[in-house]
């Protein structure tokens, strides 16, 4: 009897294929914040109570920059969920990723509002408010998506304990007084009567929604830094973020106290310009305390060695809600005091977004960025 020997094959370990479009694997929903920092100086600049010769011009220069980098991020994170799908899956399921889905709909009302504010001047008055529907429309519904999704993963999906409260859990609950503060943009292009009042009023609805869901966070960001101690050194800069809901809520209840005429009875628009001194003064107040507090912390971070890291554009669109905030209140109280306040804010907002574009701009050259999280 013949036998046959069989040489075995030599085992091949798993070979894992490359993964396409490797510079997109690293790419969050957290870089919509470069967007929403550009776009702030836009829209600020040109509500400003002073005005110098060329500034609307350097503000159409913000709002084309924006409204470019929204389009090729949109682009970028189409890419990165085709992709990595993998990662993206991952990203909703990180307690420290998934708040930052908040800043694509903040994205997309940042420039939509900018749109109507001053990139009408290039595209003409029809077109901004075409432009600025579908991206109220679209950037509103993903905030209030968001604003429900993200706090319901928190608590059935995430594993969070109280010393990982972070300003970036606001992130979500913000979005959708983006919304309440940029609607009343819309409001002289729609039918005097029911639409302009229903406009009128979603708006508040959305600042009630996000004024209350930020109440309940808030105290939970406080108390883990009385308890644990400050932020980690590349987290410091997040402590703007809590910026955000004071100055935007601020500026929401003076631009639609200044669309309350034109949209509801006199009986009702008398008290909303009262509404708007009476709650936008105060929470200002605040404001500037929180803002001279994160502003310590910061200060403390670049002593102990902070570098940089994408958390450094939470330096901006938060303070240009302050600027907004404060412009309004000029409006609304003749002060030259909150004039010169919303300037203040605005040179502190320019010297912000120098830093941040300058070094991610640098990290992208060199290619540091995006940058797998650490």
């Amino acid at each position: 009897m013949a036998t046959t020997l069989v040489r075995p094959r030599p085992a091949t370990p798993g070979i894992q294929r490359p993964h396409k479009a490797p510079a997109l694997r690293h790419l969050g929903p957290n870089w919509y914040a470069s967007v929403m920092g550009t776009a702030i100086i836009a829209n600020a600049g040109a509500t400003l109570p002073y005005q110098v010769p060329g500034q609307r011009v350097v503000c159409q220069v913000f709002w084309v920059l924006a409204a470019t980098a929204l389009a090729v991020l949109l682009t970028a994170r189409a890419g990165h969920w085709l992709h990595h799908r993998d990662q993206a899956r991952a990203h909703l399921l990180d307690p420290g990723v998934a708040p930052f889905y908040g800043c694509l709909s903040m994205a997309l009302l940042a420039v939509g509002g900018g749109t109507l504010i001053v990139g009408k001047d290039l595209i003409g008055i029809r077109a901004a408010v075409a432009a600025d529907t579908v991206l109220f429309t679209v950037g509103t519904a993903i905030g209030l998506l968001a604003a429900v999704a993200v706090p319901y993963l928190m608590v059935v999906r995430h594993k969070v304990e109280a010393h990982q409260a972070s300003p970036v859990w606001l992130l979500p609950l913000v979005a959708p007084m983006v919304s309440a503060a940029l609607g009343p943009l819309l409001i002289p292009h729609l039918a005097a009567g029911q639409a302009r009042e229903a406009m009128l009023l979603a708006c508040y609805a959305m600042f009630g929604i996000s004024l209350l869901a930020t109440l309940l966070m808030l105290p939970l960001v406080f108390g883990r830094l009385i308890v644990s101690g400050p932020l980690p050194l590349a987290l410091t800069p997040t402590l703007f973020l809590v910026l955000g809901p004071l100055g935007q809520s601020t500026t929401a209840v003076n631009s639609l106290a200044d669309m309350a005429p034109q949209s509801i009875s006199p009986a009702y628009s008398g008290a909303f310009a009262a509404f708007a001194v009476v709650y936008g003064v105060p929470v200002m107040g605040f404001a500037l305390l929180w803002l001279a507090l994160a502003a310590a912390m910061l200060v403390r971070a670049a002593r102990g060695g902070m570098g940089f890291a994408m958390t450094w554009w939470a330096l901006t669109f938060p303070v240009g809600t302050c600027v907004t905030g404060a412009a309004g209140l000029a409006r609304h109280t003749g002060l030259s005091a909150f004039s010169w306040l919303a300037a203040a804010l605005f040179l502190a907002l320019l010297t912000a977004w120098l830093l941040a574009a300058a070094n991610t701009l640098r990290g992208l050259l060199t290619g540091r960025l995006p940058a797998a999280p650490r």
